[in-house]
């Protein structure tokens, strides 16, 4: 990952940022394990599906558990994606790759979305959280 980015750059990135980045390039590691079983190039194949485990090691450490129920099903979520890449690995099973390889591409089309809603109107949040506030208050006192 640091052959994309500069350390510096990366150490100026927000903790959300690098999770996104490191779904991408889990995402790219598992596509291009597919190319390369395809290929039959499974030297290129095994270090690409260790780098992507090595990178659904890294998400799951990252968990903050504090979080809730959460971060704990997303550590479950990681283990077993990680089990199953060895597994892929092994057998160079593509199938194997693609049923991880959709689990990847939905966590982080929805980490994405979470992040695109957080750096959304944050006033519009404020009024949001207002108006239920004062909607609640007034259904109280009829």
């Amino acid at each position: 990952m640091t052959g994309i980015f500069t350390e510096s750059a990366i150490h100026q990135k927000s903790p959300q940022e690098i999770t996104a980045l490191l779904y991408e390039a889990c995402l790219t590691n598992l596509e291009e394990a597919i190319e390369d079983i395809t290929n039959k190039d499974y030297v290129f194949a095994n270090k690409k599906l260790q780098k992507a485990n090595d990178i659904l090691h890294r998400l799951g450490a990252g968990l903050n558990y504090e979080a809730g129920i959460i971060a704990d099903q997303l550590d479950v979520l990681y283990n077993y994606m990680a089990d199953k890449v060895v597994e892929a690995n092994l057998h160079k099973d593509v199938s194997i790759i693609k049923e991880v390889l959709q689990i990847v591409e939905d966590l982080s089309s929805s980490w994405n979305q979470a992040m695109q809603n957080k750096h959304a109107d944050p006033k519009a949040a404020i009024r949001q959280k207002a108006l239920a506030y004062e909607k609640n208050v007034f259904m109280e006192d009829n």
